[in-house]
């Protein structure tokens, strides 16, 4: 039993080796076991734009829109008022001296002109002494400022940079609710992003964010760095500007608003045109009327704006306006709210003459007033 244990053994062995040496000096001659993992691939995309891809937009759009840096001067060191004593000085050195600090932030920019004129937010560049702005293509370059409109959140910005890739502006009229929208920029300085979502409305006021409002409203995710970036359609073609969001976080929480085209191409135009933005002022500080307003001053609707107050010396007061009148119409266009006799007045031009239609004491009476020139913001506390 031993014998034919050790003969098996040895026949194995031998085996074995045979093996070895046919498969080491003939790879072939010997059948392998294919190993090879079998996948499917996608078969290569016709010509076209891919179903459910925005790509084409993204790729249309993005090389208009740049990342903006911004720096000032940090505040003042509160020992400086004692570093400017010699005795200070005499005892305590230059441990206290004053190191000058800055203060950096960022935010997102537009190229409307291929001559180097960028859209962006009034907030972005305010107070700043120094702006550099970064390009798609890696490019950077200082820009000045043209002009800006704090009262839309608007500013225009020059580089001195030719041929630039510029955007395409939407048209007003064809940006409807429900359309998909893009916003492209630099969200808390990652670099550029784009984000996804809808126009959930248009036409939103009475936020409290500018003296001007007019947003549309988004879901497409907005973050810090984000603003004066573009809010684009599915063509690729600006929509908006991003300009602030609705967050108790700091960050998106779906609700983003953007200054629509329209209105950032008025006000770039005038700013380019004159250096800033004019508009008709009248010297009144109205307020929306409610029901109980209404049922206060016996009114029979709540459309319209009640005047509240007036300035001294203002158009309004030469023209006999009073508190408690009710503006219903302005050169024939109605009044709606407050805010409808903000937007109808500033569009006016000083120095012109305007009929306005107000209610007082339940009768309908007409009044021409010659439009002044709204003051600057700071002091401008009455519409």
């Amino acid at each position: 039993m031993r014998k034919l244990w050790l003969i098996f053994a040895q026949t194995v062995t031998i085996s074995l080796g045979v093996l070895f040496v046919a498969q080491t000096f003939y790879p072939n001659l010997l059948p392998r076991q294919d190993k090879t993992v079998v996948v499917q691939e996608a078969e290569p995309s016709r010509a076209g734009p891919v179903v459910g891809s925005y790509s084409q937009a993204a790729k249309k759009a993005m090389p208009a829109v740049v990342n903006i840096f911004t720096s000032k001067k940090a505040a003042a060191n509160p020992h400086q008022q004692f570093m400017d004593d010699p005795l200070f000085r005499h005892f305590f050195g230059d441990q206290f001296e004053d190191q000058p600090q800055r203060e950096n932030s960022l935010g997102s920019g537009v190229i409307v002109s291929s001559q180097g004129l960028i859209l962006t937010n009034h907030h972005v560049i305010e107070s700043a002494d120094e702006i550099e702005v970064a390009l798609a293509d890696g490019r950077t370059m200082p820009a000045r400022v043209v002009g800006t409109d704090p009262e839309t959140d608007l500013a225009v910005l020059k580089v001195d940079v030719k041929d630039l890739p510029a955007i395409t502006l939407a048209r007003a009229e064809e940006v409807n609710v429900g359309d998909v929208v893009l916003a492209i920029g630099n969200p808390f300085g990652v670099g550029q992003t784009v984000t996804q979502g809808i126009i959930s409305a248009v036409g939103r006021n009475h936020l409290g964010i500018n003296t001007f409002e007019n947003f549309i409203q988004t879901d497409a995710p907005i973050n810090p760095g984000n603003s004066g970036g573009a809010l684009i359609d599915a063509e690729g073609n600006l929509v908006g500007i991003n300009s602030a969001i609705y967050s108790r976080s700091g960050g998106s929480m779906g609700i983003g608003f953007a200054i629509p085209v329209s209105l950032a191409k008025q006000i770039m135009e005038q700013i380019i045109r004159q250096g800033s933005v004019t508009r008709g002022w009248i010297g009144i500080e109205a307020q929306d009327i409610t029901p109980e307003l209404a049922e206060s001053f016996r009114l029979k609707r709540t459309s319209g704006s009640l005047i509240a107050g007036i300035l001294p010396n203002s158009p309004a007061q030469r023209a006999g306006l009073r508190p408690g009148d009710v503006l219903l119409e302005i050169d024939g266009r109605e009044v709606l709210d407050s805010s409808t006799m903000l937007t109808l007045i500033s569009g006016l031009k000083p120095e012109r003459k305007a009929t306005l239609k107000i209610l007082r004491n339940q009768q309908e009476i007409q009044v021409t007033v010659t439009i002044g020139k709204r003051p600057k913001p700071q002091l401008a506390k009455l519409e």
